[in-house]
């Protein structure tokens, strides 16, 4: 099966629902991610990345989010209380068809779902439509500081592949390791049904107030 880029749809899951992003989700996705623990773990470029408002929040989005490379999503819950409630983005993009290899990256979420079954779920629903759509190896990396994030890969169940070294500059100007992960099309049934498993009990992520 050769691979084909997926179109800009709806990924339907039993948690949440991954949207693509629309200037109309800025607002809700300014209120779940604009916040300085998100941006400590190296999201936007580490915590000088943090726009100082909504306004500058929604310019940076925009101009930053690969459109024309990718399709990224905005996550909205479809369960529990707080249905509705924009928590987070990812993006699948860096479209290889030759070498079908795409890459999951761009990803934040609200830190109350953390530990939650949303980012299980989106990366469930992704990798799924990667795999769906031919492609043999997707990506994940995080900042190799960024210990919550580069465990939250593993428990995908990806393989770590290794750090590249002085790999980008941070918004401070510091330069940033790169921890590597990647799923192929192989391993994909085993990692489909262990994340199914996984998210077979949970329930529906609580915002509170």
């Amino acid at each position: 099966m050769s691979a084909t880029r997926p179109e800009r749809r709806v990924l339907e899951g039993r948690f949440v629902r991954l949207e693509p992003l629309t200037r109309e989700h800025l607002p809700g996705l300014w209120r779940a991610i604009g916040h300085p623990e998100v941006f400590a773990g190296g999201y936007g470029g580490g915590p000088a990345g943090l726009p100082a408002d909504e306004k500058a929040f929604s310019e940076w989005v925009w101009r930053s989010m690969p459109h024309e490379a990718g399709n990224t999503y905005v996550a909205r819950l479809t369960a529990g209380p707080d249905a509705g409630e924009v928590v987070g983005s990812s993006t699948l993009t860096d479209f290889d068809l030759h070498h079908e290899t795409a890459h999951i990256g761009y990803t934040a979420w609200d830190p109350r779902v953390w530990a939650s079954p949303v980012n299980p779920e989106a990366k469930l629903l992704m990798l799924g439509e990667a795999f769906d759509h031919g492609f043999g190896r997707v990506k994940l990396q995080a900042d190799a500081r960024n210990e919550r994030s580069r465990a939250a890969i593993l428990k995908l169940g990806a393989t770590f592949e290794g750090v590249l070294r002085r790999h980008r500059r941070r918004v401070d100007g510091s330069w940033r390791d790169t921890a590597v992960y990647s799923v192929l099309v192989d391993e994909w049934p085993a990692v489909r049904a262990a994340l199914q498993a996984r998210l077979a009990d949970a329930s529906p992520p609580r915002l509170g107030r």
